[in-house]
């Protein structure tokens, strides 16, 4: 009990500890937390790793932090490959039919 009261009061003003997790595909940025010590989120960020491979996730990198996230998920579509344009051989970008 005390060490739920202790973490939120600590994320409450920035002071918790998460981990920040950045994939390369999908271009997404994860927080998982919030964590009262870098040790107990480096003892559970092997798991988040884990979930986020088994979800196909690639190029992970991962950091431990002190922050205050604002979203948990942030997803990255201006990496994406967008289907509603391509490219015509003179570097002109058209629109397509559909």
């Amino acid at each position: 009990m005390f060490k739920n009261i202790f973490t939120s009061i600590l994320e409450t003003v920035g002071l918790a500890v998460w981990v920040e997790i950045v994939t390369d595909s999908p271009h997404c940025t994860y927080y998982f937390g919030p964590f009262a010590s870098e040790s107990e989120a480096e003892s559970a960020k092997l798991g988040f790793i884990e979930d986020l491979e088994a979800e196909g996730s690639k190029g992970l990198s991962v950091m431990v932090k002190r922050c205050k996230p604002e979203k948990l998920t942030i997803y990255d579509d201006s990496m994406d490959f967008k289907l509603d344009r391509f490219f015509a051989f003179s570097g002109q970008t058209l629109k397509s039919l559909n």
